[in-house]
């Protein structure tokens, strides 16, 4: 018959060896992966829900993928570029340089967006004209001007690699294929949530803000300014497709459709972590939001701008405390998440 004493010995050994491992922050894998799916694919209070498509529903497998390739150069031609040399934590996801350069230090025309919050946008791209992240993913890998290569050969290099191998395998019970580098750098993209900002914090009673930023929020909400009418919703965004009054030259929508009425029309950008996103405007060709705040209060330079693009006979005061706002809309705790690092 089992001895009680060894029995009872047996699961205070167990017991400490486990109280052990915790110490030493060596959870068993499963608790840990759990933890982290929540967090991963948890929104802030006031958001909606991250939509995973019917063909690409979360795994922490895929993810795991998705953020590999994310800083992995051997998406570009020349091994010279990742999305992460476009997309930089620190800034918010987005870049300093009016333009990045590509593959030969290739200049194009835009400059990086931030990829805060994409699992909200309904479409992509400046003009709107990628309905999904999955179809996004593909356009600077094959643009010239950016990685220069195309998503074929990409797989053929990939499937030289035994880890992204036993990852594809892991994720997707499948070798590395199109589908499956698209699906993977979708998801870990989906991922990256921003909504912990001053701003966030205050209208969640769990922070202030200053008494610029206060009258700067009341400003940007006001009809004397307009900027919530498009800069609107927990992402500062309705993704219409409009003319800021900004004229650069580019045609925008119009390059896709050939619709003269479509000149210079962008998609709205939001406004998350604008603070840390410059320069800004597509082309990159404002240095700071005070060139911006300009821009918008002389009621643009455009002749094609929209109905809502007025002067707004800013003062000084003014102009600061909406400075001070946008201020207050980067979430520091975003840009620091180790989660999203390499």
């Amino acid at each position: 018959m089992f001895n009680k004493s060894i029995a009872y010995g047996l699961f205070v050994f167990l017991g400490m060896t486990f109280l052990e491992s915790c110490s030493k922050n060596k959870l068993p894998s499963i608790i840990v992966n759990k933890d982290l799916e929540s967090e991963l694919t948890q929104v802030p209070d006031g958001f909606d829900p991250i939509l995973f498509p019917e063909d690409n529903p979360f795994s922490l497998s895929k993810w795991e993928m998705g953020k590999k390739l994310f800083y992995d150069p051997a998406l570009s031609r020349d091994f010279s570029i990742s999305c992460a040399s476009c997309h930089k934590q620190d800034l918010g996801f987005a870049d300093n340089l009016p333009v990045t350069p590509g593959v030969d230090n290739n200049v194009g025309s835009r400059n990086s967006p931030t990829l805060a919050n994409v699992a909200f946008h309904p479409h992509f791209m400046r003009e709107g004209g990628v309905p999904t992240l999955e179809m996004q993913v593909l356009v600077p890998i094959q643009e010239h001007s950016e990685m220069d290569f195309n998503i074929v050969e990409i797989c053929e290099r990939l499937s030289q690699d035994p880890e992204y191998v036993q990852m594809s395998t892991d994720a997707f019970d499948s070798e590395v294929t199109p589908f499956v580098v698209t699906r993977a750098l979708a998801t870990f993209e989906r991922t990256l949530i921003s909504g912990n900002s001053p701003y966030d914090k205050f209208i969640r009673d769990q922070g202030t803000l200053t008494a610029s930023e206060m009258r700067g929020m009341e400003l940007f909400n006001s009809n004397r300014t307009n900027c919530s009418s498009c800069h609107s919703g927990f992402n500062f965004t309705d993704y219409s497709i409009r003319n800021n009054g900004y004229e650069s030259g580019d045609i925008g929508k119009m390059r896709l459709t050939g619709d003269s009425s479509d000149y210079s029309l962008f998609k709205v950008a939001s406004l998350r972590n604008v603070s840390l996103t410059a320069p800004y405007m597509h082309d990159g060709s404002f240095s700071t939001l005070r060139e911006v705040i300009d821009q918008y209060n002389n009621g643009g330079s455009s002749d094609l701008k929209d109905q809502l693009i007025k002067p707004l006979s800013l003062n000084e005061q003014e102009i600061n405390d909406l400075i001070s706002f946008l201020t207050s809309l980067s979430d520091q705790e975003f840009i620091s998440n180790k989660s999203f690092q390499e």
